[in-house]
């Protein structure tokens, strides 16, 4: 965990940002968040996996929302949103989700999408594609670890909190709330996905130590 100072330094210069509403501030340190956590699992996963994928396509993200406009927002979503199939293709093919944490998480955006469609506008039809990629990728979180899923879980709050801005349904605190849960859920999702990753590893590794390994087989036995 000591590796991780540098993303605790980063977070600290962004919500101080956010907070003064500084956007030097946020300029130099939020387009550095997901690349510190993506050195950090590189280093210890040594290879490029969905998650790192997921990483890549989020520091896009991220610097495209630090722009004006629906034309940045919706280059900011659609980054995002490879963000969250990579996340689900990898924590698919880790282990499969309990079934109960996907009718609650599709039951959760089913109801979004139908509370916020009229005040969402113009882009209501990319939000609802986006949410629900979102939402998979939750459910399927909780199929990996308790760190991961809680780190799905603040994913799906922090850009649920957007949604509400969007639709002018601004809360108080907005931009400190949507970057305190949007940096837990990075950290949370690369920390939890480096160390459950790593027990499967381990756990391959021990089953192929003891798998027993068959003797001659005796003439005439088949």
């Amino acid at each position: 965990m000591r590796r991780l100072w540098p993303f605790g330094v980063v977070a600290a210069v962004e919500l101080v940002g956010v907070a003064a509403d500084s956007a030097v501030l946020q300029w130099l340190a939020k387009p550095l968040l997901a690349p510190v956590l993506l050195v950090y699992l590189l280093r210890a996963r040594r290879r490029v996996d969905p998650v790192a994928v997921g990483l890549v396509f989020a520091t896009g993200g991220d610097i495209a929302l630090l722009l004006s406009g629906d034309t940045a927002f919706l280059v900011g979503m659609g980054c995002f949103l490879v963000t969250q199939v990579a996340f689900l293709t990898a924590f698919l093919r880790h282990s499969r989700p309990p079934a109960v944490g996907l009718i609650i998480y599709l039951s959760l955006w089913a109801m979004a999408n139908l509370l916020l469609w009229q005040a969402l506008g113009p882009l209501r039809l990319p939000i609802l594609g986006y949410s629900l990629a979102l939402s998979l990728m939750a459910a399927a979180a909780n199929g990996v670890s308790r760190r991961v899923a809680l780190g799905g879980g603040l994913f799906l709050l922090s850009d649920m909190l957007i949604g509400l801005d969007v639709a002018d349904l601004r809360v108080p605190g907005h931009g400190l709330a949507v970057m305190v849960t949007y940096i837990a859920a990075l950290l949370l999702i690369t920390v939890g996905w480096v160390a459950a990753s790593d027990r499967r590893d381990r756990s391959a590794a021990g089953a192929g130590r003891t798998t027993p390994t068959p003797g001659p087989i005796a003439d005439g036995v088949r």
